[in-house]
């Protein structure tokens, strides 16, 4: 599946009914679950580490990062590792997702401003939404979405390391 200039890739994904989505670009892999190396003093969401071909990549509960409730892990339960560059490095980490569902092709016209209110999530974290006919799908700002405690994800998985 090409995109077209007016198009992006995303891999979707669901947490509980809802569906965001990543830019394919930054999908490295998409793993089964598996459990972490829990970091101590790491903050609640980053679950720990995990090897990923020879690194130890950070693991965070994308539901409890969102304020929503932890992931219970089920048979559909990924970690999807993500190269999400910032300002000075490219950061290597794992979200977990409920479910991955599919890389769709997203028209650069149908993205939606990020809505202000009536959402669980803090939307500065949205860099839009785009309809689709079963609903929604939001789409991750992951700098910002990531960025609040990147130096603390870096420092503690430096020190478990």
């Amino acid at each position: 599946m090409s995109a077209t200039s007016d198009e992006i890739q995303y891999v979707t994904l669901c947490l509980g009914a809802e569906v965001f989505a990543v830019p394919v670009a930054l999908v490295r892999e998409i793993l089964d679950y598996r459990a972490s190396f829990r970091i101590p003093e790491g903050p609640d969401y980053l679950l720990g580490l995990i090897d990923v071909r020879g690194r130890g990549t950070p693991v965070i509960d994308l539901r409890l990062k969102l304020g929503l409730s932890k992931t219970v892990p089920g048979p559909a339960t990924r970690i999807m590792v993500l190269d999400v560059p910032l300002n000075d490095r490219v950061l290597a980490l794992g979200l977990v997702a409920d479910k991955v569902l599919e890389v769709a092709n997203l028209h650069t016209a149908e993205i939606e401003a990020a809505p202000d209110v009536g959402v669980a999530w803090r939307s500065d974290y949205i860099a839009g939404v785009v309809r689709r006919e079963t609903g929604f799908v939001v789409l991750f700002d992951l700098p910002k979405l990531l960025t609040a405690d990147l130096a603390l994800i870096g420092s503690t998985a430096a020190k478990a390391a």
